[in-house]
């Protein structure tokens, strides 16, 4: 399996990297992409994929951290991008649910980071939080799946899922997807192509059942794949290897 979605270099971590990773690789899970959600924590990213070779990396700034990106910055993130292991950019996008940076601040950072990946050919790792429309409405406008691309933790419907799809976007399911009362997110799981799901930890967040609430990490996708396969109604292996594929179609990953 790969977790298309993690953290690892979040402070969760900095205790006892080592053995998630240890307990990662007996769970199965092969390949591990590290997303950047600000300069810092891209720029660790970007360290742990070439300390790893199971580790790839992401660059971007969240759109909590918009308000943070200006040419500077932009500049910096562009050179992070051009290391080895770094495989999307991201994670950027729109969240209005927690509103951290200013509206217009949070849609000028999506713009230009998109920009900065298409100018790259790399793919980009979207989050999308309460800002369904306007997500969707700037992925149009600017293009933003040329080089495909990832709907991180999806919580949208099935009809805007077939949208993005369409737009060249990868839909990736995580911890609440094992959510009994998650049944949107089960009626997307069901319905769209296989060939454009992916499953990711966004660890230390999103611990699916039986460890809601407490710290997350890679080796728990097992479980997010477990519930897509049961959900799909194919065997785990199976969904490891579709899913796996799909990671590494959209990422540029090698098998």
């Amino acid at each position: 399996m790969i977790d298309s979605h993690a953290h690892l270099q979040d402070r969760e971590f900095k205790n006892d990297l080592d053995q998630v990773l240890a307990r990662a690789t007996g769970a199965g899970v092969e390949k591990i992409v590290c997303i950047g959600f600000d300069y810092l924590a891209s720029r660790q990213a970007v360290e742990l994929a070439q300390r790893h070779k199971n580790i790839f990396a992401t660059v971007g700034i969240h759109p909590h951290d918009a308000k943070t990106l200006d040419e500077q910055t932009l500049e910096s993130l562009y050179n992070l991008a051009l290391k080895p292991g770094v495989v999307a950019i991201g994670e950027i996008g729109l969240d209005y649910y927690r509103n951290l940076s200013p509206l217009e601040q949070q849609k000028k950072a999506f713009v230009e980071q998109i920009k900065m990946a298409q100018e790259l050919g790399k793919p980009v790792v979207i989050h999308d939080r309460d800002a369904h429309q306007d997500v969707l409405e700037i992925i149009k406008k600017e293009r933003a799946g040329v080089n495909g691309g990832i709907m991180h933790c999806y919580s949208g419907h099935t009809p805007l899922a077939l949208e993005l799809i369409k737009e060249g976007f990868y839909i990736s399911f995580a911890g609440p997807l094992t959510f009994k009362n998650a049944k949107k997110s089960h009626e997307v799981a069901q319905k769209i192509p296989l060939d454009r799901i992916l499953v990711e930890t966004d660890c230390p967040y999103l611990s699916p059942e039986p460890y809601r609430g407490k710290r997350n990490e890679p080796a728990r996708v097992k479980l997010v794949a477990q519930k897509l396969a049961e959900l799909r109604g194919l065997s785990l292996e199976e969904i490891a290897r579709i899913t796996s594929t799909n990671a590494r179609n959209v990422l540029g990953m090698d098998a």
